[in-house]
């Protein structure tokens, strides 16, 4: 009989035993968990940081350009100037000899006759000197358009070169009317159109300058 006892025994487990032995796997696992779960957030901190890192590349610094070396060259000595110097120089005038003139003899010899001077006749001169007063042949005098407009007037004396044949040669303006283009318009009327009776000396025409006074007046138009 006691083989079949062993064997009834052997057959059904110890209900107890299991229940202690899984009541402390549970509190083992319960205090394991326990223990762990303040750590659990630091965990998912540690894998977000992981995962948020970026890889940087560091670049090489740049090179740095070696300054070259300062090379200090010495001063030219300055050249010593040397002024010439001047000697006066003396100009000697070679003395020339009195010339010895003997006065004419007025002996009047037997057949000696007298001595009439020749008179010098010299051809008149080709302009009259100074400045002289010519008498007009024609003398046309047109009013500029814009100078009616602008209501100019005055009075522009020239000095006339005047031909042989009383006709100008050149013309200068000798005192302005106060308006450049009165003086203008006169010089170019004068020497274009107007007609002179030409200077006489000693019988003959010459060339002769002559003052020659051009009025714009409106009060003429």
């Amino acid at each position: 009989m006691p083989s079949a006892s062993l064997a009834v025994r052997r057959a059904h487990p110890d209900i107890v035993r299991i229940a202690a032995l899984s009541a402390a796997i549970s509190l083992n696992l319960a205090a394991l968990l326990f223990a762990m779960r303040p750590l659990a957030p630091q965990i998912a901190n540690v894998f977000e940081t992981a995962k948020a890192e970026t890889i940087r590349i560091i670049e090489p610094p740049p090179k740095v350009i070696p300054i070259p070396d300062i090379v200090v060259k010495p001063l030219p000595r300055p050249v010593p100037v040397t002024v010439p110097v001047h000697t006066p120089v003396t100009h000697v005038q070679p003395v020339t000899p009195p010339v010895v003139t003997t006065p004419p003899t007025t002996e009047s010899s037997p057949n000696s006759k007298p001595m009439t001077p020749t008179p010098t006749t010299g051809g008149p001169p080709s302009i009259a000197p100074g400045i002289v007063s010519l008498a007009y042949r024609s003398s046309p005098l047109h009013f500029p358009t814009q100078a009616i407009r602008l209501h100019m007037q005055g009075t522009v004396m020239l000095r006339v070169l005047v031909d042989e044949n009383g006709k100008p040669l050149d013309v200068e303006i000798e005192k302005s009317s106060g308006y450049p283009l009165l003086d203008k318009s006169a010089r170019e009327q004068v020497l274009a159109s107007w007609q002179f009776q030409p200077a006489v000396v000693q019988g003959q025409s010459v060339r002769a300058w002559a003052r020659v006074p051009v009025n714009f007046t409106l009060q003429q138009l």
